[in-house]
């Protein structure tokens, strides 16, 4: 019997994926932008630590199998390499971009589907590790270290930053997940958005934007000794953010939580629409109207995310992201009903008496 979906789980991945697209559409707004750019890097600060950790809760039943290695090959290398190379296509032909080191430099939202690969194939070894959230953040410290063009391959930096958290939602149990479930965290979670809040407003007097994206320490221009403080800080910060997004996320099942299910939808084909408003002109549309333009980018992006993921959108690309599933739906089918017939024939079969 299939293990009914959380619905706050499945609102927490949908609450997510809307702020990962609002990031991007926020990200077109010009700089004197002041209002987008502190919400920029108040999400920024937790969001992808969030998403990070439920990817590791949701991978914790990850082993060396056959069917699990086929499935990273399907649900995640097969669609990189497809939306790689539309993404490519289309800033080629249609923003005129040139393009350099295809598939090894991913695009903007790419990155993540090969963190899944990366971190899904150390599961195995990590999650049954003691100590291995101390081995993963010594791994993402160490990482900031590392030079050379090759660390820009594949993303590496940032697949080695976020290790972390991916670890911690690995050693993460039902159990504990219900802790930060009632009033009391709920309240603690409103708090510590706030103080997360003054942090973002200050954010260029602590650390800086470049954190947030686990870049190496000789590009933040500081010590290292004070890199790797403010890298682990801005850990501390993420880690208290994810907490504080799970404590607040709401538990009740509704047209947002069946959305939940479409978040790879939305992930993968955001791009082309943010990617399309920023060629049609959209960072200059609202020269010397902040506020508005911050106004616009919101609606754009709530709607792009929405619309992504309603039904009737979200069956006609499922088959794209997926293009392997109705295969592998008939072929699980046709095994069902091979051993349903085979232990019918058995059942049916005459039973010898008398015989030795």
């Amino acid at each position: 019997m299939a293990t009914p979906r959380d619905p706050s789980l499945d609102n927490a991945k949908m609450g997510l994926v809307v702020l990962v697209v609002l990031g991007h559409t926020w990200a077109l707004l010009p700089s004197e932008a002041e209002a987008a750019w502190h919400l920029y890097d108040f999400v920024y600060l937790w969001h992808m630590p969030a998403f990070v950790f439920l990817s590791g809760y949701l991978s914790r039943g990850f082993h060396y199998s056959p069917a699990r290695m086929w499935q990273l090959v399907t649900d995640l290398l097969v669609p990189y390499v497809l939306f790689e190379g539309l993404l490519a296509w289309f800033r080629l032909h249609v923003g005129g971009e040139r393009l350099q080191d295809l598939w090894l430099d991913p695009h903007f939202p790419m990155w993540y589907l090969l963190a899944l690969v990366a971190w899904r194939l150390v599961t195995p070894l990590l999650r049954p590790l003691p100590g291995a959230v101390v081995v993963a953040v010594a791994i993402s410290i160490g990482s900031g270290f590392l030079q050379g063009e090759w660390m820009a391959l594949l993303d590496l930096p940032r697949i080695l930053g976020f290790l972390p958290f991916f670890v911690l939602g690995l050693k993460t149990t039902p159990e504990a997940l219900e802790w930060v479930r009632g009033r009391f965290p709920a309240v603690l979670g409103a708090v510590t958005f706030a103080v997360i809040a003054v942090l973002a407003v200050n954010l260029d007097r602590w650390a800086s934007t470049g954190y947030l994206y686990q870049r190496p320490f000789d590009l933040m221009d500081v010590p290292d000794s004070t890199a790797v403080l403010t890298r682990l800080l801005v850990m501390a910060v993420g880690l208290a953010g994810t907490f504080a997004w799970l404590a607040l996320v709401p538990r009740r099942s509704g047209w947002f939580t069946r959305m939940g299910a479409a978040t790879m939808i939305v992930y993968l084909f955001h791009g082309f629409a943010v990617k399309g408003i920023e060629y049609a002109g959209f960072p200059a549309w609202f020269d010397g109207h902040p506020w508005l333009g911050l106004l616009a980018a919101t609606a754009f992006g709530l709607a792009v995310a929405l619309g992504l993921a309603a039904p009737p959108v979200r069956r006609v690309l499922g088959r794209v992201v997926d293009p392997f599933g109705p295969a592998q739906r008939q072929l699980r089918e046709a095994v069902d009903l091979a051993v349903v017939a085979a232990a019918h024939e058995e059942d049916s079969e005459p039973v010898a008496v008398g015989t030795r």
